[in-house]
């Protein structure tokens, strides 16, 4: 089977055309659902639009809610941007600060579980 230059560029540029559109349908139920300022019934009509008449269903979403579709991206890797840092902060510092683990160091003592000089020790190594 002998393919011209001519016949890859066109297999090539519909392969990619499928895929942005599968990537467009993806993004347009991904916002269907995500989007919290829409009802049940909203929801149910915008993916039936989609499902029975995809090509004018997803560019009348575009256009009807396309500054919606940015929004609700946006606030969500600021959301996961958030998250990451939670995560990562709470391994950075797992212990808590000095004064919540004297506090702890108080509670045991209170409770008998630490001795004076065992409490003195390590009240001294946190604060070292």
């Amino acid at each position: 089977m002998d393919l011209t230059l001519g016949e890859v560029f066109w297999s090539m540029l519909w392969f990619f055309l499928f895929f942005i559109w599968v990537w467009l349908l993806i993004s347009v139920f991904a916002d269907i659902f995500r989007s919290d300022d829409m009802g049940g019934w909203a929801k149910a009509l915008w993916t039936l639009l989609v499902i029975v008449l995809p090509y004018l269903g997803v560019f009348v979403y575009l256009i009807a809610r396309g500054k919606k579709l940015g929004q609700h991206a946006a606030r969500d890797a600021q959301l996961r941007d958030q998250q990451m840092r939670d995560y990562v902060q709470s391994f950075a510092s797992p212990s808590g600060s000095t004064a919540s683990e004297i506090e702890k160091l108080a509670g045991l003592h209170q409770t008998g579980a630490l001795t004076e000089d065992e409490f003195v020790q390590a009240k001294a190594k946190l604060l070292a």
